[in-house]
């Protein structure tokens, strides 16, 4: 499937738009079938509580933090396998009024974060993976090293040309290949963690996770209990890895 056909799935897959549509489902229904109408609209108001709640999200993130079979690993020889260590960009914001040109987002700073520690820890070379989704000057991967930079880690290698998790991992399989490294330290969220190991031991790596951002498990406070914008984004994060996951193992497709 086409990247952005497969963008536009995810959209109508993923909260709000999935609620919305299903309440404009009810509203249309509401004069010829008004009890299924009331259905769907009641519904679309219970998903939208139970989806928007921090807990929920929390929780759901954690299931994914804890199905790749991964802690932070404090004993150093965990990463003794290794030859190099990938770190693989998230986003960007534009045109950051702070430093008058476009920035990596605060997910890839967490990333780099975590790769400066391992690096430092390891003396391992650096690899940053991300190119430009919508046609950018600058590649993530280039945002990525200006923010390793700033950490005081060189990156040795950009890799340039990826789009997605998949692209990320077939793209620097054929970078690394040239150096003869197949045994990787993956940098990347804990949520993402799953399918992009995944994605980077079909393309041939022995993968060392080291997971950025984990979760804990949810404070319950009757407070916690009303809806937030961040708690319908945490299981929009869930959802999308989920349905990447489900397609990497149906179809083995492009995912974004």
């Amino acid at each position: 499937m086409p990247l952005h056909l497969a963008s536009y799935a995810a959209a109508i897959l993923l909260p709000p738009l999935c609620l919305l549509l299903l309440g404009i489902g009810g509203f249309c229904l509401l004069s010829r079938r008004p009890r299924l109408a009331k259905s769907l609209l009641g519904a679309m108001l219970v998903l939208l509580w139970v989806l928007s709640v921090p807990p929920a999200g929390e929780w759901l993130l954690l299931q994914l933090d804890e199905d790749a079979d991964f802690a932070a690993p404090v004993d150093v020889a965990t990463y003794r396998p290794a030859q190099a260590i990938v770190v693989l960009a998230s986003g960007r914001y534009y045109d950051s009024h702070e430093y008058q040109a476009d920035s990596a987002d605060a997910d890839s700073l967490e990333r780099v974060r975590r790769a400066a520690i391992v690096h430092r820890q390891t003396g391992l070379p650096l690899l940053a993976s991300g190119g430009r989704p919508e046609a950018n000057e600058l590649s993530l991967a280039a945002l990525l090293k200006t923010a390793a930079d700033e950490f005081g880690v060189s990156v040795k290698w950009l890799e340039e040309q990826s789009r997605t998790t998949q692209e990320n991992a077939r793209f620097t399989r054929r970078l690394l290949a040239r150096e003869r490294i197949d045994t990787i330290v993956l940098v990347t969220h804990g949520w993402h963690m799953p399918r992009a190991r995944r994605a980077f031991e079909r393309a041939g790596f022995k993968v060392i996770p080291a997971a950025a951002g984990l979760h804990h498990h949810p404070n319950l406070t009757p407070r916690n209990f009303l809806p937030t914008a961040e708690g319908l984004r945490n299981t929009e994060i869930f959802l999308h890895e989920v349905i990447g996951l489900l397609w990497y193992e149906v179809i083995g497709g492009v995912t974004t």
